[in-house]
């Protein structure tokens, strides 16, 4: 991976193929291998013709560790990933974001409209705007001495898959406390990009793919059939429907 300073903070990227850029954003205590170069996002879409750029956000897989929640605010989040167009010469991109991911890439747009192209929100329904984001029960979850201390089964879920993803549980304790902003829906509705909006029919976290479309203005959603939060992302379903997406939209 290549690195560089976004503020002062180290943050890891890679890059593949060539032609129009794709900026992928990850979820939460996943990173960009998990999330995008083993379930072979990265194959796919520059096997499709685009230059894909995905990077580990900060706290998160070979980027910095960080240990103060104040340090994970999304706007700071955003302007990392803004940082990194800058960085590569980029000045437009598609941006793609799963879970987390996703409300970085919509604050993204917003802050810097002429700098997205159109956005793909994955993992993620009208929560964007009804909840701030992670609670401080996954904070407490990631901080138990153990998986097998965490009761509630959502919270448990996430020190699981933080564990299994080699999380820095510190660092991901630290940003789930301050990983949290509403998109509210005066926000939404002001955008002026085509969006996609992608969730499992069987993801109980996200939601209803629709619900989220209808608050932006020529969103469109895609239901992927049978598929729950974390097995959503690589199904053949959400691929064929973001590549069409792509070709698609002006």
């Amino acid at each position: 991976m290549q690195e560089f300073s976004s503020g002062g903070v180290r943050i890891a990227y890679i890059e593949a193929g060539e032609g129009e850029p794709i900026l992928l954003l990850h979820g939460f205590a996943s990173n960009h291998s998990v999330n995008w170069v083993f379930p072979q996002w990265v194959k796919t879409l520059s096997g499709a013709g685009r230059r894909v750029i995905v990077y580990d956000a900060r706290g998160h897989g070979q980027s910095e560790k960080l240990y103060r929640p104040e340090a994970y605010g999304i706007p700071l989040m955003a302007e990392d990933a803004r940082n990194l167009l800058d960085h590569l010469g980029i000045e437009r991109a598609d941006a793609m974001g799963y879970s987390m991911g996703a409300r970085v890439a919509a604050v993204l747009a917003l802050a810097h409209p002429a700098r997205v192209r159109s956005l793909v929100i994955g993992g993620m329904s009208d929560k964007l705007a009804s909840s701030a984001g992670l609670g401080p029960e996954i904070a407490a979850a990631l901080e138990a001495p153990s998986a097998a201390d965490v009761k509630e089964e959502s919270a448990k879920m996430f020190r699981v898959f933080a564990e299994a993803t080699r999380g820095d549980l510190k660092a991901l304790a630290a940003c789930s406390r301050g990983a949290r902003r509403k998109v509210g829906v005066a926000e939404l509705g002001a955008l002026r990009l085509p969006v996609l909006v992608a969730v499992g029919s069987r993801d109980d976290i996200a939601g209803d793919p629709r619900r989220l479309a209808r608050l932006i203005p020529g969103a469109r959603a895609l239901s992927i059939p049978d598929r729950d939060h974390n097995r959503s992302v690589g199904d053949p379903v959400f691929k064929s429907g973001v590549l069409a997406f792509l070709e698609s939209r002006p």
